[in-house]
């Protein structure tokens, strides 16, 4: 059982760290990001901000299916990263199972995706109310009336 604990809590970190880096890289971007303006611009830097958050998500994933193929859980490379997908998202089909001792580590995968979505969903509202902040909005501008 310790084995498992430890797998989980090593790979909890993992991933937790390379999402905060991805997100951190993110971040030091977020000026230049939030200071687009006009329709494609802002269309590109979103498109941008959603694929890094998709390689990160892809990235926490094929950790999860490394680690199940160098343990012998999966038997191939397909299934391990089939599974780790299906869990990490919380998808859950069942129809591939991880053996006896090791099955604790699905609700923790299933657990850490849960929370890394959550917090790729927060970041994005962020650069997206970032971007609506700095656009000129021409309901607020002054008329020509009111000079």
């Amino acid at each position: 059982m310790f084995p498992v604990f430890l797998s989980a809590c090593l790979l909890s970190l993992v991933t937790v760290v390379t999402h905060a880096s991805g997100i951190a890289l993110l971040v030091r971007r977020l000026p230049r990001i939030s200071a687009v303006s006009g329709v494609w611009h802002i269309r590109r830097a979103l498109l941008r901000v959603v694929w890094w958050l998709v390689v990160l998500h892809l990235a926490e994933i094929s950790a999860w299916a490394v680690f199940y193929l160098w343990r012998g859980l999966m038997s191939d490379v397909e299934t391990a990263f089939y599974f780790s997908g299906v869990t990490y998202t919380t998808i859950g089909y069942g129809d591939v199972v991880l053996a006896k001792p090791w099955r604790l580590l699905g609700p923790v995968e299933g657990l850490i995706g849960v929370l890394m979505c959550g917090l790729s969903t927060g970041y994005f509202f962020v650069v997206v109310n970032r971007m609506s902040q700095w656009q000129p909005r021409k309901d607020l501008a002054p008329s020509d009336s009111e000079a």
